[in-house]
């Protein structure tokens, strides 16, 4: 196997899913043609009865597979654009999350959310470019973001696995990258994260394509300070343990996160941070910015998001930082 592209791992996963277990189904708009290349091809293999074009009606077909899942299958949804969870947040937190805890485990819904293009696409403007993964995560609701095809197979494969809701952000931005796997794609266990370059000064954690972009900056920065990138790939569960060994060895952190910069993602990884770890200089966050609303404008929508000129300025702050006594 070689050159793997992260629209055709999901393809895979899914794929492989319906093969192994005949209660996998999947629910969602254009499903059968495949427009977000998820369920490309899906349809002339599994049939109309498991690959079930719907309605323009995000909530109907949200509260549909929460009755499929109910009955013992277990359905993948997917949305096409990030800010249909809004739609649906009260049938995924307010109902699928809390059938299990409030009748004691007697009921499961094992249901997938699959996003394939969360945040920003070039000109898709505000209402299209949201990352809502922190308001899931805030509720308890598994939530993983895969950066790369590899992470993307295994953790759709281990959602598709679970008995409870799982979100799964595809980012548009890392749709385009492509791995060369060599070993056997596999399931990945949810709550493990991933240290992609090990490094000695400053741990930055990088949610989704930011992976990528952080990746580039401690390259670019090798000369001048040693970096370690941590990508989380879940964030509810998050693997606390990776980022406390991380942070025993550099003591600074700094998180990058395309999503807006108050009650983000961001900022819970920098207050359990200063919480339960060492830290030997205040931590640091890149992200949009308050209350970030993306323009149409493609140059706008680009200075609304967090960068490598940015990321390279965090991490020379956090290297030279100290607590003040």
């Amino acid at each position: 196997m070689s050159w793997l592209s992260y629209p055709k791992a999901l393809n895979r996963a899914l794929a492989d899913a319906l093969t192994r277990d005949e209660a996998v189904c999947v629910f969602g708009e254009d499903v059968g043609a495949g427009m977000a290349g998820v369920t490309l091809g899906l349809r002339d293999r599994f049939g109309a009865g498991r690959i079930v074009d719907t309605p323009l009606s995000e909530q109907a077909f949200t509260s549909v597979g929460i009755g499929a899942a109910l009955a013992g299958m277990r359905p993948v949804i997917e949305l096409q654009i990030p800010s249909l969870l809004y739609l649906t947040f009260e049938q995924i937190a307010n109902q699928a999350h809390k059938f299990s805890l409030m009748t004691g485990g007697q009921a499961r819904v094992p249901l997938t959310v699959v996003v394939p293009g969360s945040g920003s696409r070039l000109g898709w403007a505000g209402q299209h470019s949201d990352q809502p993964y922190s308001l899931f995560a805030h509720v308890g609701v598994k939530t993983v973001v895969p950066a790369t095809p590899s992470d993307a197979y295994g953790l759709l494969a281990t959602a598709i696995r679970d008995d409870d809701p799982v979100l799964l952000f595809a980012p548009a931005a890392a749709l385009p990258v492509r791995e060369d796997v060599v070993a056997p794609l596999t399931p990945i266990p949810l709550g493990s994260a991933r240290i992609h370059r090990p490094g000695t000064e400053v741990t930055v954690v990088a949610i989704g394509h930011l992976v990528h972009e952080a990746l580039a900056v401690a390259d670019e920065l090798a000369g001048e300070v040693d970096v370690e990138v941590l990508d989380p790939r879940s964030l509810h569960p998050f693997d606390w343990d990776t980022l406390g060994d991380s942070l025993a060895r550099t003591g600074r952190l700094v998180v990058v996160d395309d999503a807006n910069r108050s009650c983000g993602f961001a900022a819970e990884l920098l207050a359990t941070a200063a919480e339960e770890f060492r830290l030997v200089a205040p931590p640091r966050r890149v992200t949009r910015p308050e209350g970030a609303v993306l323009p149409f404008a493609p140059e706008l929508d680009r200075a609304m998001q967090p960068g490598r000129e940015a990321l390279r300025a965090a991490v020379r702050a956090v290297l030279k930082g100290r607590w003040a006594c």
